[in-house]
């Protein structure tokens, strides 16, 4: 076909798997990846819908595509596609939206408008297995998609539909495929990943004790887990010399337990810490690595007061103490309860709030990177050279620098931190 396409991606790790699997799709039929910058002649905009910056953002590049490349048609998917379709279709230049369950018509589609279609393909399916490919390290393993909790400040579930994957079989298919490209590490990703098995009558255990036994992966990550589905048992059986490693991104979302209760969550702090204490107890050891904790944080939430965020802070500060926290300012969403709440929390507070975790933030990880100094871990090294040093990360996932050796691209190596 001989037709260039750019493609944007905007949002989290499924989006990205989801883009890589689009693209390796469109290049087998013949199509060629071209920087979106540079301009092509058709566009793949993968969306975000996580905040009202988000969806601002996503409008902004749709027009700046069109603009730059009024003749080029612009294709839309991703979680603002589902949301909001029909803002997005009334954008000039955007020839078809794709919401939850299209997905698996993006490629048809876009093939057909080309060859002369002039309708966009609209059937309702299911699941979208994808994962990402293109890097010599690591691969993004989509496992689930959807999710059935509806928290009170989230959209998520509107934009991408409920809980829902395809059987452990497929997905270990998948895994072998990647394995087949000299990827060594997987990273499992979802909206949901721990609620893995509801359209299946399978779980989530059984998926990572059966991915466990691909042949060529040395290494698991999970991208993110909700602390009620990161089960003990898994807990055990991961710390027993299973592949997957010590590292996990858990979403507290606030550390007060009326904030929990008014957001729709399903734990309070006191089960968040024992989680945690468990999972330290079952997996370090004096004189090895720590395990690295990620833990989201969401700032501002309606009726959070300054008492209600310093037990927040305090319970990371002195309960927690995660390697890192990924924090976000409450961003009201419509049509979730919420945004309809009349105690909303000023901008400039969540600002000053956000500015306060950042700094918490800056300290432990410092304090958690230096309590390793000394230790032996194994770094798995990528190819990107920069001032001729190459960067590779350990187990616990903390970034580690040496002088470049293309030797090391894509391989395990035993180092002193």
């Amino acid at each position: 076909m001989g037709k260039t396409i750019g493609f944007i991606t905007l949002g989290c790790k499924l989006n990205y798997a989801e883009t890589s699997t689009y693209e390796r799709a469109l290049l087998k039929d013949g199509f060629e990846a071209v920087p979106w910058s540079k301009g092509a002649d058709v566009f793949l905009v993968n969306t975000c819908t996580v905040t009202e910056h988000s969806d601002k953002k996503c409008r902004n590049i749709i027009r700046k595509l069109h603009r730059q490349n009024p003749h080029s048609p612009i294709f839309v998917t991703g979680c603002y596609a589902q949301f909001k379709k029909a803002e997005i279709e009334a954008i000039e230049g955007v020839k078809c939206v794709f919401g939850a369950n299209e997905k698996s018509l993006v490629v048809p589609t876009i093939k057909d408008i080309l060859n002369g279609s002039e309708s966009c393909a609209y059937t309702a399916g299911t699941f979208f297995p994808a994962y990402s490919s293109g890097e010599r390290t690591r691969s993004f393993l989509k496992v689930q998609d959807g999710c059935d909790y509806k928290c009170h400040y989230c959209t998520v579930p509107y934009a991408r539909g409920e809980s829902r994957n395809i059987p452990i079989a497929e997905i270990v298919s998948q895994a072998e495929e990647i394995a087949a490209e000299g990827i060594v590490e997987v990273v499992l990703t979802g909206v949901n990943t721990g609620d893995f098995g509801r359209s299946t009558g399978e779980n989530f255990f059984d998926l990572i004790k059966a991915l466990n036994e691909v042949e060529g992966i040395e290494r698991y990550r999970i991208s993110s887990i909700e602390p009620n589905l990161l089960t003990e048992e898994m807990v055990d059986w991961i710390a027993s010399g299973s592949k997957f490693l010590p590292h996990f991104h858990i979403p507290l979302q606030s550390g007060c337990d009326t904030i929990l209760k008014e957001m729709g969550r399903r734990y309070d702090t006191a089960a968040f810490a024992h989680k945690i204490e468990y999972i330290r107890k079952k997996m370090e050891r004096p004189d090895g690595p720590r395990v690295f904790f990620g833990i989201d944080v969401i700032v501002g939430f309606p009726g959070e007061t300054d008492e209600l965020f310093e037990e927040t802070y305090t319970f990371l500060r002195d309960v927690i103490k995660p390697a890192f926290i990924h924090i976000f300012p409450y961003s009201r969403r419509a049509g979730t309860p919420a945004a309809a709440r009349k105690d909303q929390v000023q901008d400039s507070v969540k600002t000053l709030r956000v500015q306060r975790l950042e700094e918490l933030c800056a300290t432990l990880h410092e304090e958690f990177v230096t309590s390793h100094k000394g230790l032996t871990d194994k770094v798995l090294f990528e190819s990107t050279e920069k001032n001729g040093m190459m960067s590779g990360y350990t187990e616990n996932y903390i970034r580690v620098e040496r002088p470049f050796d293309p030797g090391l691209i894509g391989k395990i190596s035993e180092v002193t931190i």
